[in-house]
């Protein structure tokens, strides 16, 4: 590709970028790398939603090369190109809209990326000039972000192929949960000893919904959701005979097609295994996360964030619900996304707030040994 056009694409992301680092600039909040750690958070879980926006209006492959289009910073310029993929395949992958879409993706995450680059920037600044905390966390998010738009290269180059495209969208969580603890680190509030209890049913309860928001991914990502049209049965039986659970679960294989040296298209038993795993596997992460909302609540310091996940696991269970039964609208799907982006972002604010009590914890029984010694 012409550096003229990575130039051009560079300088699209960086002015998207100006607007929020404006906003911070101007803010009257006293820690600016506070704020401007939250914001990127936030705009962290607009750019996932409309990633899971891109993937569902199969717009993907709207441009079908990286990091631009058709060798161009914008679907106008690659007008010619984009017209002559559409008339060779009119229900194919490329038109005019679906090329947009795609790169107005690709224009967030490049701007999602400076902004991490200037909070690096910052706190390796704010650590040069007086060792307060440690720059590698904010730098090991730059990491992350590098490996995303690895991920987002090889999604176009791989042709959404469903692993690549699942660990994008894992990818994509990843940075989320590290940018909000990064902003939580820079809290002075501290957390009640007493949510140090729920540092092992934090832990669980990530494990657990790490593999269900993978089981999601894998559904999304294979285009499964209708596999399973009915509720809360599966083609009229609790359990569907015939799962094709190899196939199914076949982790490199091209989008559509099973794994092998002689490749077929995808059976659809292989579906309906996939989407009947990810809504029993529901069950469990409902009852475990529900679990750990519960108990939070009833600590004063955590009960926010417990009613908050608690809330947001009956909407995920009506989206995902209303995403069956009303044949898949576009916007519950994405909502669905969305709420797993926030379950997420929850779960690693009650982490951590569990993590730091525990840390106070642990602190009060060193300084209370060392009055006992003394004494003694």
């Amino acid at each position: 590709m012409p550096l003229e056009t990575l130039l051009l694409l560079a300088l699209k992301g960086a002015a998207l970028a100006a607007l929020p680092l404006l906003y911070v600039w101007r803010s009257r909040a006293p820690d600016k790398f506070r704020q401007l750690a939250w914001v990127t958070a936030f705009l962290t879980l607009d750019l996932i939603m409309f990633g899971a926006f891109t993937r569902l209006t199969d717009s993907g492959l709207g441009c079908p090369d990286w990091p631009g289009c058709y060798g161009h910073s914008n679907p106008l310029s690659a007008g010619e190109q984009i017209r002559a993929a559409e008339t060779a395949l009119p229900t194919g992958p490329v038109t005019m809209t679906k090329a947009w879409i795609e790169m107005l993706h690709r224009y967030f995450a490049m701007a999602v990326g400076f902004l991490i680059i200037v909070l690096m920037g910052m706190a390796w600044w704010r650590w040069w000039r007086d060792r307060s905390r440690s720059p590698l966390f904010a730098t090991a998010i730059f990491g992350v972000v590098c490996l995303q738009g690895a991920f987002g290269a090889w999604t176009v180059t791989m042709k959404l192929q469903p692993a690549v495209v699942t660990a994008h969208l894992l990818g994509g969580l990843t940075l989320l949960s590290m940018l909000v603890w990064l902003a939580l680190r820079e809290d002075a509030r501290p957390a009640a000893q007493s949510a140090a209890e729920l540092r092992l049913p934090a832990v669980i309860a990530a494990v657990v919904l790490v593999m269900q928001i993978t089981l999601g991914g894998w559904v999304s990502t294979n285009y499964a959701v209708m596999a399973c049209p009915d509720f809360p049965l599966c083609h009229g039986r609790l359990i569907p005979p015939d799962m094709d659970f190899r196939h199914g679960f076949t982790i490199w294989r091209d989008l559509g097609m099973t794994g092998g040296a002689d490749p077929t298209p995808v059976p659809f038993a292989a579906l309906v295994a996939i989407h009947w795993t990810h809504r029993t596997f529901a069950y469990l992460a409902t009852a475990v996360l529900g679990w750990l909302a519960w108990r939070a609540a009833r600590i004063e310091t955590t009960r926010p964030l417990g009613w908050a996940l608690a809330l947001l696991l009956v909407l995920q269970y009506l989206t995902g619900l209303s995403n069956v039964v009303l044949q898949w609208p576009l916007a519950l799907a994405v909502l669905h996304n969305g709420g797993a982006a926030l379950l997420v972002a929850t779960l690693t604010a009650l982490a951590y707030r569990a993590f730091q009590a525990g840390r106070l914890r642990q602190g009060g029984v060193r300084v209370r040994q060392l009055a006992t010694h003394g004494t003694g």
